[in-house]
């Protein structure tokens, strides 16, 4: 993906185009105002993160939105309609300019986040998505510059998604940072050339040994395939992993198989005794291996008589010469 970048803006320039934004969402409340569409949008009680002026923005989103929905019963709405949605089309335009005059912010800061978690370009474009939202928030009155507010919503947006898309295993956002300023002291350490330990790392960051091991411990997710020094010869992981008493998946597969085929073929070969015989006995259906004592109680016969039965059905599917033809 190629970066986006646009001129950057002095102190001045940004209160001016932040003045445009307002001055169009201005015109965009003027068009919804007063009518029955936009009136549960504007005048809705909010509460909490929605009680700002980006709740506001988005609660007149919303109104556009309604207004223009309500037009095709309503004609007589078409140019308020109209009228809203240009304004509206205009005050992201000019959001999208003011986010991205201040790009080289998202850049910078993947580049210090970047690495085991995430890499620049997918940073960068969670960048700019706190590029908008601190565009949509920013107050022009205030005495701040655009590029100082936007900071904290860009690395507050990568360090989201660092902790919610970034590992294997999710940690908490204060578990993320930790991390990220060990894997920080190690690189100082290392550039430095001095030797070091867990705990002149874990001091350095001003964390507990153990909680430094821990979170370290978790810092990357491990190939199965990746080799493991074992003796004279190297394995893979997996290998060392691999628990030799589970049932192999081919041989579940190969097994389900044959028992549909048996199935198959005794309701072909077998009448209806011999079959119930076999099935039970070697739990065809249900996996569940009876006793001859039990076929014979259920069956109301001799455990000898089930013995012959068994036998006998036993010998008429030796003699099926082609059993492994039946389709499972």
């Amino acid at each position: 993906m190629g970066r986006v970048q646009r001129r950057r803006l002095d102190a001045e320039e940004e209160r001016a185009l932040a003045r445009r934004i307002v001055d169009a969402e201005g015109r965009v409340r003027a068009a919804v105002e007063g009518t029955e569409a936009a009136k549960p949008h504007l005048q809705r009680r909010r509460k909490g993160s929605e009680r700002t002026r980006a709740g506001d923005v988005d609660a007149l989103g919303r109104a556009v939105d309604a207004l223009w929905e309500a037009k095709a019963e309503a004609p007589e709405l078409a140019p308020r309609a109209r009228a809203a949605r240009a304004a509206w089309a205009e005050a992201e335009a000019l959001r999208w300019e003011l986010a991205m005059s201040a790009s080289h912010i998202a850049w910078g800061e993947a580049r210090k986040l970047a690495g085991a978690f995430l890499e620049l370009e997918d940073l960068a474009q969670e960048g700019f998505v706190g590029l908008m939202r601190a565009a949509k928030r920013f107050d022009p009155e205030r005495d701040i510059r655009f590029s100082t507010y936007a900071r904290w919503w860009v690395r507050a947006a990568m360090t989201r998604a660092v902790d919610t898309t970034g590992r294997t295993v999710r940690l908490p956002g204060c578990a993320v940072e930790q991390t990220r300023n060990l894997r920080k002291a190690i690189a100082s350490f290392e550039r430095s050339g001095h030797e070091y330990s867990i705990v002149d790392v874990a001091e350095e960051v001003g964390l507990e040994v153990e909680r430094a091991e821990f979170l370290l411990s978790r810092g990357r997710t491990v190939s199965l395939d990746e080799p493991v020094d074992d003796g004279p010869k190297s394995r893979p992981l997996g290998d060392l992993l691999l628990d030799e008493s589970a049932e192999s998946p081919d041989d579940n597969a190969i097994h389900s198989q044959e028992v549909q085929r048996m199935l198959h073929a005794t309701r072909d070969v077998l009448d209806d005794r011999h079959r119930f015989v076999i099935t039970k006995r070697y739990g065809l259906e249900d996996a569940n291996f009876l006793s001859l004592s039990a076929i014979a109680r259920s069956m109301d016969l001799s455990r000898e008589r089930v013995r012959q039965l068994e036998r006998e059905a036993l010998e008429v599917m030796r003699q099926m010469g082609g059993i492994r033809d039946y389709a499972a």
